[in-house]
């Protein structure tokens, strides 16, 4: 995959985020991730880490309370890599970290997640 056509999914992993379209962020990522899910990769450790953020939204939205807060846990695990991996898109990860969790943040406050 080109690394356009790579950010070009992140972006509309961050869209269908806002957008409250979990379900499809998740699919967004998955177009990158799974080809290379067998790959010992921290940069694919992280995406799939942004997959489990997307999914412990979309289960949420389903209701699925306990459900989302493990899935969420398995974000977490993964977040840390941030902080090890080099990449051309590395700016754009922290960004989508951050706004993933102000989204969990907002979700907290509502006393819907804690």
């Amino acid at each position: 995959m080109t690394q356009t056509k790579h950010s070009q999914l992140l972006d509309e992993f961050i869209s269908r985020i806002d957008k409250g379209l979990f379900y499809d962020a998740h699919e967004s990522l998955e177009s990158i991730w799974f080809p290379r899910r067998f790959e010992n990769n921290d940069e694919m450790k992280l995406l799939k880490g942004f997959i489990n953020a997307a999914v412990s939204f979309e289960l949420l939205q389903r209701g699925r309370v306990e459900s989302s807060k493990k899935v969420w846990k398995n974000y977490l695990k993964y977040k840390v890599l941030l902080q090890i991996i080099h990449s051309p898109h590395l700016n754009k990860y922290h960004l989508i970290a951050l706004h993933l969790e102000n989204i969990h943040n907002r979700k907290s406050k509502t006393k819907i997640l804690v």
